[in-house]
């Protein structure tokens, strides 16, 4: 086992792999991930599909396959997409058991065009868990204004959710809040109060977005502080008496992932990210070339202050240079949307072009 990705894991933070393909299922590599550098669940959305079923030819079998019954766009694409997380979630399957359902996840992402549609979300958050069968697969759901409530409803329906595209304190609270009524309402109801779920903080978009607005020294500095202010959020909730009563009646926490964390800065450290969110008891779903760089030459380093540390004064100086972190917030959650809606029908029309020319 790699000793720089277990150190992370000795930390108690589980490290997920952003990607998947049937590439990396068939040749073995995401076994080798599980086995030699403490990879313990992954993620996928739609620009990691419309790259792997866009590259080469190992989805054109399953393709002509599906289309021979009949199937095509979206639901052409989730059979196919469930295929890959199925075969996924059996690797995975041994550490979801040790864990008691806490980690060993893998996750698929509804229609990125329902996303102002809370009612649609939910009924297809239902219909992909039920259709993926497996229980240690999520769904996901952004947190968006019209994803809020269709995160509570989900989640007391019983289907564990990956609340995507979040961006700062504010957003992650209103998705976590949206998880406890979902609890409490189980319990009310005298449902089994422990449904799963992940709250992905979405990390390095945050210092692209600044990039040219800001004096060098300030460089690469906003995702990390907007991160840390959001896990002093996290860790006061975890300690706050409405989640002890919810504890204490068998629910687990909703755990904080970082997402988005390779390095996009080249002038930068490509383990940036990775090496400033180590701390306990959160995911860090990371790319795999930023994957295999830490476990080359990243070190854990200290873990991340539960009070903040220096954040909201370096928000401060980002605020003195012009930066207005509310509306930026808002802006980058619009742009990760508009921006899977995109790859999402890039990855219909690739789909389709395979299904026509494998016709032919």
């Amino acid at each position: 086992m790699n000793a720089n990705t277990q150190e992370l894991h000795g930390l108690g933070q589980s490290l997920w792999l952003d990607n998947i393909s049937r590439e990396i299922l068939a040749n073995g590599t995401l076994a080798r991930y599980i086995s030699q550098l403490s990879v313990t669940g992954l993620t996928s959305n739609p620009t990691i599909f419309e790259k792997a079923i866009g590259s080469g030819s190992f989805y054109d079998e399953g393709i002509r396959a599906l289309k021979q019954q009949g199937r095509s766009g979206e639901d052409l694409f989730f059979a196919l997409a469930l295929q890959d997380l199925q075969q996924a979630a059996d690797l995975f399957r041994p550490v979801h058991d040790a864990t008691g359902g806490v980690d060993g996840w893998v996750s698929l992402e509804v229609s990125p065009l329902l996303a102002d549609d809370t009612a649609r979300t939910v009924q297809a958050a239902a219909k992909l868990h039920a259709a993926g069968a497996r229980p240690n697969l999520f769904i996901k759901i952004p947190g968006t204004p019209a994803g809020i409530p269709a995160i509570e409803e989900s989640i007391f329906a019983g289907v564990p959710i990956n609340v995507t595209l979040l961006f700062s304190r504010e957003q992650y609270l209103a998705a976590a809040q949206a998880y406890l009524r979902g609890i409490e309402r189980r319990i009310a109801a005298g449902l089994d109060p422990k449904v799963e779920s992940v709250a992905s903080l979405f990390v390095s978009r945050w210092d692209v977005a600044v990039k040219d607005q800001v004096a060098l020294p300030l460089r690469n500095r906003l995702g990390i502080a907007i991160a840390l202010r959001t896990y002093k959020a996290y860790r006061d909730l975890l300690g706050s008496a409405r989640w002890q009563k919810l504890a204490k009646a068998g629910a687990h926490p909703q755990r904080l992932l970082w997402a988005s964390t390779g390095t996009k800065d080249p002038a930068a450290s490509d383990t940036l990210y990775v090496e400033a969110f180590a701390a306990p008891d959160t995911i860090n779903t990371i790319p795999e070339a930023t994957l295999k760089a830490f476990a080359d030459h990243g070190k854990a380093g200290a873990t991340m202050p539960v009070d903040g540390g220096s954040a909201e004064a370096v928000l401060e100086e980002f605020r003195r240079a012009g930066v207005d972190d509310n509306a930026l917030a808002k802006q980058l959650q619009r742009e990760g949307a508009e921006s899977f809606s995109k790859s999402w029908q890039a990855l219909l029309s690739k789909i389709a072009e395979k299904s026509a020319l494998l016709e032919a």
